[in-house]
């Protein structure tokens, strides 16, 4: 995991993330993103996580489902949010990791990608903003997007009443399959494509650091040369390795 806060402030990373171990062979991974201008942005991403992972080692204590655990976390934190008073707001992308089986949640325009070792896309999440539904739907294409005046408006957060958890379908993993787990900060500046090469290629912690300073490398561009975007970054990755 690389976490920074962007390269143009002074202020705190108002992203937050953890890795919760499950049992040997299975695990929950999260990474949350407090909304940027609107007030309490990290102290709402530290909520989400502490709230999810409460939940989740109440639920490996009693042996309950983790679906139901990483669901209940989220609901929680998004009522704590609210609570809060403030108008803060966090997205959040989580992980569900049993064996070689996984499952997303995700609440708001933080990604989750899923590569196979020769670089083809299993799956990417759609992200909750006008930009990622037009692009869903054909309207536009990724260069476009990053591009697009309105790439920063997210139109679902934890923080609001409205707020709905778009649950993804179990997926298998094949043996060297990668996922990634990040804020915006990585797919508002890289291409999904150049994300996916450089991800998927040699050991998997070289891998992450390599995408992480290639992007905040990216955010420090000139910007009338490079559609960069400078914000708080967070990459998660996890890789399927067979049992020896």
């Amino acid at each position: 995991m690389c976490t920074a806060r962007s390269p143009d402030k002074k202020t705190s990373n108002e992203d937050a993330a953890v890795l919760i171990p499950v049992s040997n062979t299975s695990s929950v991974l999260v990474v949350a993103d407090g909304a940027g201008g609107m007030r309490g942005g990290e102290q709402a991403s530290a909520l989400t996580i502490e709230l999810i992972l409460k939940s989740v080692q109440q639920a490996i204590s009693v042996g309950s489902e983790l679906r139901d655990a990483i669901l209940n976390g989220i609901e929680q934190a998004n009522s704590a949010i609210i609570a809060l008073g403030i108008g803060a707001g966090s997205t959040v992308s989580v992980v569900e990791q049993n064996g070689s089986t996984i499952r997303t949640y995700h609440v708001g325009d933080s990604e989750i990608i899923i590569m196979g070792q020769r670089g083809r896309l299993i799956h990417q999440t759609i992200p909750h903003s006008p930009v990622g539904y037009a692009i869903e739907a054909g309207l536009i294409d990724s260069d476009e997007a990053m591009q697009h005046d309105q790439r920063h408006i997210v139109s679902n957060l934890l923080g609001n009443s409205e707020m709905h958890i778009a649950v993804g379908p179990a997926i298998e993993l094949a043996r060297y399959d990668t996922v990634l787990i990040a804020s915006d900060g990585l797919t508002d500046n890289l291409p999904v494509d150049t994300i996916i090469n450089t991800a998927r290629k040699g050991r998997l912690s070289t891998a992450i650091r390599k995408l992480f300073k290639q992007t905040i490398e990216h955010m420090q561009a000139p910007a009338d040369l490079y559609a960069c975007k400078p914000d708080d970054l967070t990459i998660i990755g996890f890789r399927l390795y067979p049992l020896k």
